[in-house]
């Protein structure tokens, strides 16, 4: 009788997005954090200061963990909405071959894979829009243009652009 050792089991052609790691807690959250922290740190405050926030560095250091998290979670979100044909695969011969087999590999093979990965960046920034305007509304030192032109700079430079990045870069 053969005993298989733990040393001969191979995995061939498993491709993972990149999007995908958000979901898994590893050493790459230890940079992503910080980085996450400091470029909502760095858009908040030229928010707050483009819009006349007194004190705006004060202000934006009060709210960007708040920021942060909901950076967090949208960009879940938006990873699940990408997920969603990879789990529905075998469902619809046309899905699997426009979206569901390209979308982990390359956005950029297939123009409907790219249409939907725009859609789901598109609905995150749209997500981190309204939850950051959503916090930033109970400050009530910040009036509501500042309010919504500080969110609005978050959903536009916080967006998950990574969402494109074709993971056969990884994989080469």
């Amino acid at each position: 009788m053969s005993y298989m050792r733990r040393n001969d089991i191979r995995l061939y052609n498993v491709l993972f997005p990149i999007w995908m790691l958000i979901w898994f807690p590893s050493w790459l959250w230890l940079i992503l954090i910080p980085l996450n922290y400091l470029i909502d740190l760095g858009v908040t405050a030229y928010s707050f200061r483009r819009s006349g926030v007194d004190y705006y560095h004060h202000k934006a250091k009060q709210h960007v963990w708040k920021i942060c998290v909901i950076g967090f979670l949208s960009d879940f979100a938006g990873s699940g909405v990408l997920l969603l044909p990879l789990l529905l695969s075998g469902k619809s011969v046309w899905l699997d071959q426009h979206i569901g087999d390209v979308l982990p590999a390359n956005p950029f093979a297939d123009p409907f894979a790219l249409l939907y990965s725009l859609i789901a960046i598109v609905m995150t920034g749209i997500l981190i829009y309204y939850l950051n305007r959503w916090m930033l509304r109970k400050d009530k030192s910040l009036s509501e243009q500042q309010v919504c032109r500080t969110a609005r700079n978050l959903a536009l430079f916080t967006a998950p652009y990574f969402f494109l990045i074709p993971s056969t870069l990884l994989y080469r």
